[in-house]
């Protein structure tokens, strides 16, 4: 579990809380799904979010008169995505029930038709790990300091009273909900929370931290890219940005399939069983020793111990 020390904000010792506005159509789709692991709070504005650290918590309220905080997550990561995108990345964690029904919620806010038309646009995205929802009788009334003009979000801080007493109410009615190895007790000490990202986030993150360009083929066509996992979920592998990268589609389905692979000195290689099974790949041929363009941010990195794994375990030589 990761503390906020002086280090990350200058002499303070505490941390920061939003509390946001919601959609209660929003809140209702998210609740009512069991073991949700993720949910995007999104806004209708094409905005980015920086009022947060990941690890900070991010609380919504009702609208006026239920002037009430809700439920919350841990802030993961922020940033733009087109409405399809971001379809593709949450699903039904965007709090609706299809795609047709974000795009009418979000024209509504934009003051659009709601029609459901085709197009696209890109819209805000607050991603919250470990996402949960107070029963009513847990609702926390909003500060005093709240004021009834706020439409998007107000931030408190744990080092001022009314951040203080968010944090303690938000601790005393969810702690069992959001999970977290600990040593020791907290004592009520307001810390920064490791986020957990899940499927989608994963997908999001890898897909920033590559500049939304294919590690190989710099194809930057953003439906045609996918974020791959090096040592896949369901063997053990984390959602972490460290053991993904970011692919065409096409290579990411080789990759997966042990087709190609990247060496630990990041180097794509290609199988020569493509060609002797497929009679074909000529394209991928071209690209075999090229080496992995890789985000700027060293624990963004791919792996190099998940990497051998791939080497080793799934590819095909």
């Amino acid at each position: 579990m990761a503390r906020c020390s002086t280090n990350t904000r200058g002499n303070r010792l505490g941390v920061k809380l939003v509390v946001a506005v919601t959609d209660g159509e929003w809140f209702d789709t998210l609740r009512a799904i069991p073991d949700l692991a993720e949910a995007n709070f999104w806004s209708p504005s094409a905005t980015d979010f920086k009022a947060l650290q990941p690890g900070e918590l991010f609380l919504f309220k009702l609208h006026s008169p239920r002037n009430f905080i809700v439920g919350g997550g841990v802030f993961a990561y922020a940033n733009v995505l087109p409405v399809s995108l971001a379809w593709q990345a949450f699903g039904r964690a965007n709090g609706a029930a299809s795609l047709i029904e974000m795009r009418q919620r979000i024209e509504k806010y934009r003051r659009g038709k709601g029609d459901g038309s085709p197009g696209d646009f890109s819209v805000g995205c607050r991603i919250l790990t470990q996402p949960f929802f107070l029963e009513e009788k847990d609702w926390i009334p909003v500060p005093t300091t709240w004021a009834p003009n706020i439409v998007s979000f107000k931030t408190f801080d744990s080092d001022n009273a009314d951040g203080k007493a968010l944090w303690d109410g938000v601790e005393s009615r969810a702690s069992r909900q959001i999970e977290e190895p600990r040593e020791e007790p907290r004592y009520g000490t307001p810390h920064l929370v490791t986020p957990r990202l899940g499927q989608g986030a994963f997908r999001v993150v890898v897909t920033d931290s590559y500049k939304r360009r294919c590690a190989i083929t710099g194809e930057k066509t953003l439906p045609a890219l996918e974020a791959a996992h090096i040592l896949p979920y369901g063997e053990g592998g984390a959602h972490d940005a460290s053991n993904g990268i970011l692919f065409r589609r096409d290579i990411h389905s080789l990759f997966d399939a042990g087709y190609v692979t990247v060496t630990p000195d990041l180097k794509f290689e290609v199988s020569r069983r493509i060609k002797e099974e497929f009679e074909n790949g000529r394209h991928y041929y071209a690209l075999h020793g090229q080496e992995l363009a890789t985000p700027e941010r060293v624990d963004w990195r791919p792996d190099p111990s998940k990497l051998s794994w791939h080497n080793e375990e799934r590819f095909l030589g």
